[in-house]
């Protein structure tokens, strides 16, 4: 029995000796871990969009990847104006306040997205009682109202602003949105201006998708331009990386990149994304109202992908980011489109209920090799 008692005893140390151990190696496992905004902290940010239930705290999972690997952080929709300002004068700030607290809390480099958008704008903005189109100046006051409110509310707290989007066409010609029909040109000068008088602390962007076209290479380049030679203070230039497996080139993208560098501004890599899904409307950017109807041989990946696919994806995101830390000194920050693959619009963009995987993280907030691969090359 004294026999049987010792040997007890003996195991139960042995089994408190390895769970200490193994206690102790989990430890200096997690102490020696480098995460992306580790890995990325001399070069640019390395950001993420955070949706409402994230902002909220009901998705604590997803709020652990941004904490661990990312240290700047953008709102997906809550500060778009016809979520911000849903009505005339009357302001909801429940999502925007706990999305700013949140970045202060965990020390982010917080952007706001965006102040002048022609879609997801509220009705109201261009029109008056009876439906009719405002006039020239009520867009404005409206204009200079809202960014003043939101940006004032803000100051000294966001870092950055994406002032205007999506205002210029592949072409390289203006947008014939609202804003453009009723007030001209201008609206763009105008949402700077009142931008910088509400927080003069804050960088200012234009924010826009396809910029690697060089027709709209060439569009925002002479916006640019327009806006610093009158003065207006521009400090940015958003550059939406809604990429693919074959489209834009490398070599188009990095044309763009440094023609945006060249004029004396930063540039950010604002909205990066990696579909892996096929495209019959020949890569149309990112315009959200372009739709589609569901055909199933254009939901190839419904369960998983396949290691080809899987390959060709590591390449391709491996290849951009190469790119960016080749132009470090440029860039600002570098942000994915969504913390997980299943919080992404690319889903239902612009076909809904299919499967795609374009961010770094799966569905169940596992990094994928390539977040290996991008700490490895960031510090080889």
């Amino acid at each position: 029995m004294i026999n049987r008692n010792k040997s007890l005893i003996m195991a139960f140390g042995l089994l408190l000796l390895l769970i200490i151990v193994g206690f102790d190696v989990m430890k200096e496992k997690e102490k020696s871990t480098v995460y992306l905004k580790d890995a990325l902290q001399d070069k640019f940010y390395i950001g993420t969009a955070l949706n409402t239930d994230q902002i909220m705290g009901r998705d604590t999972a997803a709020m652990q990847v941004v904490k661990h690997h990312f240290n700047a952080i953008v709102a997906e929709n809550c500060m778009k104006s016809a979520n911000i300002q849903p009505r005339e004068g009357v302001f909801n700030f429940n999502f925007s306040d706990r999305f700013v607290a949140f970045g202060e809390a965990q020390n982010m480099f917080i952007n706001g997205h965006t102040l002048i958008w022609h879609s997801q704008a509220p009705k109201w903005f261009f029109t008056d009682q009876n439906g009719n189109d405002v006039s020239r100046d009520v867009l404005i006051q409206r204009m200079k109202d809202h960014i003043t409110t939101v940006v004032g509310r803000y100051k000294g707290r966001v870092h950055t602003w994406d002032v205007v989007n999506e205002a210029i066409l592949d072409d390289g010609s203006f947008r014939r949105s609202k804003f453009y029909e009723i007030i001209g040109e201008e609206f763009i000068s105008l949402a700077f201006q009142f931008a910088h008088e509400a927080d003069p602390q804050a960088r200012l962007y234009y924010n826009d998708y396809s910029m690697s076209n060089p027709g709209k290479r060439a569009g925002v380049v002479a916006l640019v331009k327009k806006l610093m030679a009158a003065g207006i203070p521009i400090d940015g230039v958003g550059m939406q990386a809604h990429i693919g497996l074959d489209h834009p080139s490398l070599l188009d993208f990095e044309q763009s990149l440094q023609a945006f560098a060249d004029l004396g501004v930063k540039v950010s890599i604002t909205e990066l994304d990696l579909t892996v899904l096929p495209s019959t409307w020949k890569n149309r950017g990112a315009e959200v109202s372009d739709q589609y109807e569901y055909q199933k041989q254009m939901n190839p990946y419904a369960e998983q992908l396949p290691d080809s696919i899987s390959k060709s994806f590591h390449e391709r995101y491996e290849a951009f980011f190469k790119l960016f830390l080749k132009h470090q000194q440029h860039i600002e920050r570098v942000t994915l489109w969504g913390v997980n693959d299943g919080h992404s619009w690319r889903n239902n963009w612009p076909v809904r209920g299919r499967t795609d995987y374009p961010l770094l993280f799966d569905r169940q907030n596992h990094a994928k090799p390539i977040v290996l691969s991008i700490i490895q090359i960031a510090n080889p």
